[in-house]
């Protein structure tokens, strides 16, 4: 009977993606996915750190295995992730003596080491661990960037992924073939600044990448995230507004309103700069949607400047917010500085952010009723009997049809639009 694995995830993109990845080398060595982590022999869990609250959801997570390890000697617990850092490994092998394997972020070989090991050294396929193109259905995450050197003042990335780095053009560009020819049809390009890919390479950019992968046969949309406003220019505006296979979408946070606050926390623009940049997309491509990210509470922070974030927010009416309360990292520049934003006023500023997300959304998503976008199925929901999907700009849409099948591109005529959702009829 096969052996099989579990994989939890939590956090970013690239987690996921580091997470797909990883379950195809193991199915490629002969392990069965398993729906519980109680069913299988071998759980990953694949940490996010970035916040305090998915950091103690995967140590809770992790104290909850203890017995299933215990239990049975041929089991396998392994952590993975931004939880397991190069300062931190010594430490975290004391505070979890019942992990067999640790693996920092990208890095699958200790756990495929340990499992040939194990297995006598019986298991060829493991020798190689040059991952394979894991699809899992209609859309895929391909980093393309590992890492991250800007070192913003609140953020533990470069201490846990390491400085950033390009993946060669051709390894990306073969993984991207791969998945199309396994019917995937829309792939993320990812990177936590995916701007800057190229900058380690001669002759790449993220706009060259681009055009090379949206010549691929099968694949019917590109996506890239997350952009840095720092390092977004015209050449990648350009490229957007070219191909007709990358979607006209752009996850560029701007993190605050104030520009005092944006200089402590190191971001290298100010809130007049965003708005530019926000202003020469728009231009370029009119149809194009922006999401960004803000932290609120930010060590410091004034409600005059928390005021500022709402002010920008209502001038850009941008597309998405994910909205997050500013908790300190261990190691960060601003660990250093005194949390001296109430709980209780994160909290506030965060639901009034929200609600000012809401009203924008809801106002901008009104005046699309009637219109008719074109959705990508993804899924079809049997309880209510509908298809779910998305627009080039990463609207969710559920609309009723007969069967277009995943990955089908369908024109939607709207009939319903709240803010996070629109419902219609395929035209």
């Amino acid at each position: 009977m096969p052996r099989t694995y579990h994989i939890w995830t939590i956090g970013c993109q690239m987690n996921e993606a580091d997470s797909s990845r990883l379950a195809s080398e193991l199915e490629r060595a002969g392990f069965r996915r398993a729906g519980r982590a109680e069913d299988a022999d071998v759980v990953v869990l694949n940490t996010c750190v970035v916040r305090q609250k998915p950091e103690d959801k995967a140590i809770n997570r992790l104290h909850t295995l203890k017995p299933w390890r215990r239990a049975d000697a041929d089991r396998t617990l392994a952590l993975m992730g931004c939880l397991v850092g190069q300062r931190e490994m010594a430490e975290l092998r004391r505070a979890f003596p019942f992990v067999d394997v640790f693996m920092r972020p990208s890095e699958p070989a200790p756990l495929l080491d340990f499992l040939r090991d194990c297995r006598g050294g019986k298991d060829r396929e493991m020798e190689d661990y040059r991952l394979p193109a894991g699809a899992n259905g209609v859309t895929a995450y391909v980093p393309v960037t590992l890492g991250c050197s800007r070192a913003c003042s609140y953020c533990v990335i470069p201490g846990r992924r390491g400085p950033d780095r390009s993946r060669p053009p051709e390894e990306v560009l073969d993984e991207v073939r791969a998945l199309a020819d396994e019917g995937v049809r829309e792939i993320g390009m990812l990177g936590q600044i995916v701007d800057r890919y190229g900058m380690d390479l001669e002759g790449w950019t993220l706009a060259r990448l681009l055009r090379e992968a949206a010549r691929t046969e099968g694949l019917r949309r590109l996506r890239f995230l997350t952009s840095h406003p720092a390092y977004l220019d015209d050449e990648l505006i350009a490229a957007v507004r070219d191909e007709p296979k990358v979607c006209p979408c752009f996850e560029l946070p701007f993190q605050a309103g104030s520009n005092r606050i944006l200089k402590d926390m190191r971001r290298g623009y100010t809130r007049e700069q965003y708005a530019e940049i926000v202003r020469r997309i728009r231009a370029a491509i009119p149809e194009a949607a922006v999401n960004t990210d803000i932290i609120v509470g930010y060590p410091t922070e004034t409600e005059a400047e928390f005021v500022e974030t709402l002010d920008l927010m209502r001038e850009l009416e941008l597309d998405m917010a994910h909205i997050a309360k500013y908790s300190p990292r261990p190691g960060t520049t601003a660990a250093r500085m005194p949390d001296d934003v109430p709980p209780e006023e994160k909290e506030r500023r965060r639901r009034a952010a929200e609600e000012c997300a809401r009203s924008i959304l809801e106002r901008r998503h009104a005046a699309l009723i009637g219109e008719i976008v074109e959705v990508l199925a993804e899924s079809y929901d049997r309880k209510h009997g509908r298809w779910r999907g998305r627009t080039p700009q990463g609207k969710l849409v559920f609309f009723a049809a007969e069967n277009p099948g995943p990955g089908a591109l369908v024109n939607v005529r709207l009939e319903w639009a709240g803010p996070y959702s629109m419902i219609g009829t395929p035209d």
